[in-house]
């Protein structure tokens, strides 16, 4: 078996992301607390993000515009104007918060791209992603990146067979099991799971334990031995 290509996803995986949206559903319940406990208010507004996925898609415009719509439902629509401010600053603060690779994500980078063609897979918003991995510095060690809409079977289908030799030669990693494991397994590709301290219980599903293809990495520092293996 030859490995060309290898994928790799984005936030939690080469950057912290998820750790920035639990510190900001954290203001939002101290901002709504008169209003109602925070249980309550992180349980709407976890309804009102899945509600919202189709329409918004991933990212912190997104979130933010289902914070506003929280808001509104639990006031009556009659959130505080201080309160809407509040809101839009936190997303503001999030997409301009700092990049910074997480440890060893440099250098497994550099070993695998001296060997394979890696291939940027992500979601969330176009411009934010593209920012986020220009500040990185992490940008020239991609043969290119894709950011798309949601990540199923036809996602990596397409992108492997478009940016590398199809998925049966492909690896994909990511700290996501529902989003870049399961459906990149589908797609017949090998799969690395690396996790990440905190998962958006959108994205949280059974490991295929078992899977002939399937591989759980302690860190993404492990990933170009993995691979290697593979061959």
């Amino acid at each position: 078996m030859s490995i060309t290509t290898v994928g790799l996803d984005a936030d939690d995986t080469l950057w912290h992301n998820e750790t920035l949206f639990r510190l900001t559903h954290d203001r939002f319940s101290e901002l709504l607390a008169d209003v109602a406990d925070p249980q309550v208010v992180e349980a709407r507004l976890s309804e009102v993000e899945r509600r919202n996925l189709r329409l918004y898609g991933y990212g912190v415009k997104g979130f933010t515009l289902s914070m506003i719509e929280t808001a509104m439902e639990l006031t009556g629509g009659e959130a505080p104007p201080r309160v809407v401010r509040e809101i839009l600053a936190a997303g503001r603060e999030m997409l301009s918060e700092p990049v910074e690779p997480l440890p060893g994500v440099d250098a497994a980078l550099a070993r695998l791209s001296d060997r394979y063609r890696l291939v940027l897979i992500t979601k969330g918003d176009l411009l934010h992603q593209e920012q986020k991995l220009a500040a990185s510095g992490l940008g020239d060690l991609f043969a290119a990146v894709e950011i798309v809409s949601e990540k199923d079977r036809s996602t990596y289908d397409r992108v492997f067979a478009r940016h590398g030799t199809g998925a049966a030669e492909a690896v994909m990693c990511g700290n996501s099991m529902r989003s870049d494991i399961l459906p990149a397994l589908e797609a017949g590709a090998w799969a690395a799971h690396v996790p990440y301290p905190l998962t958006w219980a959108h994205e949280m599903a059974d490991a295929p334990v078992g899977h002939g293809r399937f591989g759980e990495l302690g860190a993404i520092s492990d990933l170009p031995d993995w691979v290697d293996a593979i061959g």
